[in-house]
């Protein structure tokens, strides 16, 4: 995928353009590339802990809804069309009905999106990428850190909260999950 640097682009020019071996966001007008370089390419440790969410959210949410890996999802920041790709997205039936089977990107905003921070990003970088996705009707965000350990969640309405080891996520908006950083990370195979 290949974009002019000085022509913007439109959601509906964005869509159709081919697919290749990097994985783009459509922001601002243009063709982003997710992974920009090495140093932030996703690495082992998140590799193991997005097989690890997937396997312990698709087991809670048989009957309730679906998760996916790396789905683009279309929403709006700053009035404008943003196409964001998650690592993983869940949304209920509710949302999106089961028999919605079409392959393209997510077109409503999604209950949860999973954001896990790769090498050579920073907190402060995902946390400012979960406060747009909150502000574009995502009801929740987790940012997942491998390196300390910690699912932060964030919600439109509450300050982000720090999860750690032991304690158990809850949340009314995925009813009956219960999950701990330390399920989490043990089941990624993570010391």
């Amino acid at each position: 995928m290949v974009q002019s640097s000085n022509q913007r682009l439109t959601l509906e020019e964005f869509l159709p353009l081919p697919e290749g071996d990097i994985t783009y966001e459509f922001v601002n007008g243009e063709a982003v590339p997710k992974y920009k370089d090495n140093e932030i390419s996703p690495k082992f440790f998140h590799g193991l802990t997005t097989g690890a969410l997937f396997i312990l959210l698709s087991t809670w949410a048989q009957a309730k809804g679906r998760v996916v890996i790396e789905w683009a999802i279309k929403l709006t920041r700053n009035q404008q069309d943003w196409m964001p790709v998650a690592d993983l997205t869940y949304i209920s039936y509710n949302r999106l009905p089961a028999d919605w089977l079409l392959d393209e990107a997510c077109p409503v905003a999604p209950e949860l999106v999973i954001e896990i921070i790769s090498p050579g990003q920073t907190f402060g970088e995902i946390a400012e990428i979960a406060t747009d996705y909150l502000k574009a009707g995502v009801s929740r965000v987790w940012v997942v850190d491998t390196k300390a350990r910690t699912v932060t969640v964030f919600a439109p309405s509450s300050l982000p909260i720090t999860y750690r080891s032991h304690q158990i996520i809850t949340d009314d908006l995925l009813p009956e999950l219960e999950i701990t950083p330390h399920t989490i990370f043990q089941r990624a195979g993570l010391p």
